[in-house]
This record gives structure tokens, C-alpha cells and sequence, in this order.
């Protein structure tokens, strides 16, 4: 079936071939057609949108006026806030984007392993955290710049400091603690997508993976489950690195705006300011395109990496 279907496919244009198919499955599409439409509204759009404003100055009050590349002049050679921010996010998304999809993996296998009961009340245990919008709360009691947040009080009882230190003011604490807290909320929607995945790999295959002389749990990981959702660890991916570029808003929330000498100063942060702030919009539109084309990288290589799970 699948040779007749590569001969037609063959023997006419692919354009022609797509029209034959989607009549074929007019129904699904139109199931399917109004998703795309709204997806094409508020994401193609906006995006393309974007794009065309990058190449503009526009304050939102008057028609846009074409500078072709100036942004992205200004951006590279004259914003060295902008390169700073460049640096901060690769830091950032190098330890937080891989630590994540890490951490969500290794504990929807342990979660997976439990009993049905245990695993629903481990899973709502470790996702709580992703879906709570004021945890920073959390994290600014615990880490208080007087001596009444906790660490500082305990460390001051148990001899450990000998005055309150200011977790959030200093320069040398800030960026691990904001790395702390983007792994500890990380355990979201990938999560969840890995334990769906582990769920979904059927069992035979693990027979007839010892007949083929898989010995251990490693090797039934590494040459069974994993390639057999696949599909699955392409979305956690895709997830783990547009959280780690976009991960602003809680760091905005625990350090301020601007962080101190812009020592946690993201590209989120620079767009929200140019955007939100100053509504230079074609700036902003700059500095999300640049982004954007960097998600875009990121996500090609781990995909070219994932290719390779198995093989």
C-alpha cells in the first residue's frame, strides 16, 4: 500500500498530491480548521507582525517610519545592555533549559514506577509548584534580607552567618537562587507529558527487548522507552527551552527591575522594558525577533540531538 501510495505521489506535482489528500480528509480538516484559524490570528500573525516592525520606529500613536536595519545596529553595537542581556539568557537557559527536561524525566520515571493511588498524589506534589502564580512568595520569606526570613535566622542560631545577609541585593547570590527557583517550578507541562509518555509504551516491547539481550533498567530506558516516545520528549524539549528564554516574570518578582548592576537582566526583561515601558515598539519588535530566531536554534539542535536517543 505504501509503495502504490510513493508511485502516485510520484506521478503527480506535491501540490496536486496535498489537494487529493486533504479532499481525501476533508472532514479532519475541517474538524482541525478552526484551531489553525485562530492559531494563525494570535501566533503567525503577531509574528510576522513583529518582523515587519523590527525594520520601523513606532510609538504605537503614529504611523510606523521604515529605518531598515538601524535596530538591529543599535541592538549589536550600541545597546550593551542588550549584549549583557544576551549573556545573562544563555547562562540562564544553558543550566535551567537541560537541568529542567532532566529533572522532569528522571522524576516522571520514579513517579511512573509507584502505584496508581501514590503516583496521583506524587504527581499533584511536584506540579504544584509550576501552576502556584505567587510562588515567589515562597522563596522571599524563606530568603528575607533581615533576620526574620528563615535562612538568615537559623543560619544566625546555628553559627553559620554572623549577620543577615541580603539574598536578593547581593550580586553574588542572586543568580543562583534565581536558578534554584526556575528548577524547582520547572516540573510543569513537560512533566506531565513525560509521565503520559511512560504510560503510553507498551510492555510487550520490554519482552521482547530481554529476548534481544536488554539486561537492566538502564538499557530498557535508554533502548525501549525513550525512542518509543519520542514524540513526547520533542514537546518537553520544546517546552523546557522556551521556558528557560522566557522566564522573566518571577525573577522581575524576586529582584526587582532593574536587578542590581543588571546581573539578572534577560532579554524578556529588555523587551518588556522597550515594550511595556518606553513603547518603542519597533525596538521591541527587534529585540523579539532576535529571540525568536534564537528559540528557533536552540530548538533545531536539541531536536537533532533527540534524533539520537536509541541509535
Amino acid at each position: 500500500m505504501a509503495k502504490e501510495q510513493a508511485v502516485i505521489r510520484n506521478d503527480m506535482s506535491r501540490f496536486k498530491w496535498t489537494l487529493n489528500e486533504m479532499k481525501k480528509h476533508k472532514t479532519g480538516y475541517f474538524m482541525a480548521l478552526p484551531f489553525f484559524i485562530l492559531f494563525f490570528i494570535f501566533t503567525v500573525a503577531p509574528v510576522l507582525l513583529s518582523f515587519v516592525l523590527s525594520f520601523t520606529t513606532f510609538n504605537l500613536l503614529e504611523w510606523p517610519d521604515f529605518v531598515f536595519m538601524d535596530n538591529y545596529i543599535r541592538l549589536l553595537l550600541d545597546d550593551d545592555i542588550f549584549m549583557t542581556a544576551i549573556i545573562n539568557t544563555f547562562k540562564f537557559s544553558m543550566i535551567t533549559g537541560p537541568g529542567s527536561y532532566l529533572l522532569s524525566m528522571l522524576f516522571a520515571w520514579f513517579i511512573n514506577e509507584l502505584r496508581p493511588k501514590i503516583r496521583s498524589i506524587m504527581t499533584l506534589f511536584f506540579y504544584a509548584p509550576s501552576i502556584s502564580g505567587q510562588v515567589y512568595l515562597i522563596w522571599t520569606i524563606f530568603f528575607s534580607s533581615d533576620q526574620y526570613g528563615y535562612v538568615n535566622a537559623w543560619g544566625m542560631k546555628l553559627g553559620l552567618l554572623s549577620e543577615p545577609v541580603l539574598w536578593f541585593q547581593d550580586e553574588k547570590y542572586i543568580f543562583p537562587l534565581i536558578v534554584a527557583v526556575a528548577l524547582w517550578t520547572s516540573l510543569g507541562t513537560s512533566f506531565l507529558t513525560f509521565i503520559a509518555g511512560f504510560q503510553v509504551v507498551d510492555k510487550s516491547l520490554y519482552e521482547a527487548g530481554a529476548v534481544d539481550g536488554v539486561k537492566n533498567r538502564w538499557q530498557e530506558l535508554w533502548y525501549i522507552t525513550l525512542p518509543t516516545m519520542r514524540p513526547q520528549m520533542m514537546l518537553g524539549a520544546i517546552l523546557a527551552i522556551t521556558g528557560s528564554f522566557g522566564f522573566g516574570a518571577v525573577i522581575t518578582a524576586l529582584v526587582g527591575f532593574p536587578s542590581p548592576n543588571y546581573c539578572a537582566h534577560t532579554i524578556m526583561h529588555h523587551l518588556e522594558d522597550y515594550g511595556n515601558s518606553r513603547f518603542e515598539m519597533g525596538y521591541a519588535s527587534a529585540i523579539a525577533t532576535i529571540l525568536f530566531f534564537m528559540m528557533i536554534g536552540a530548538n533545531m539542535l536539541v531536536t537533532k540531538m533527540l534524533r539520537k536517543v536509541g541509535t
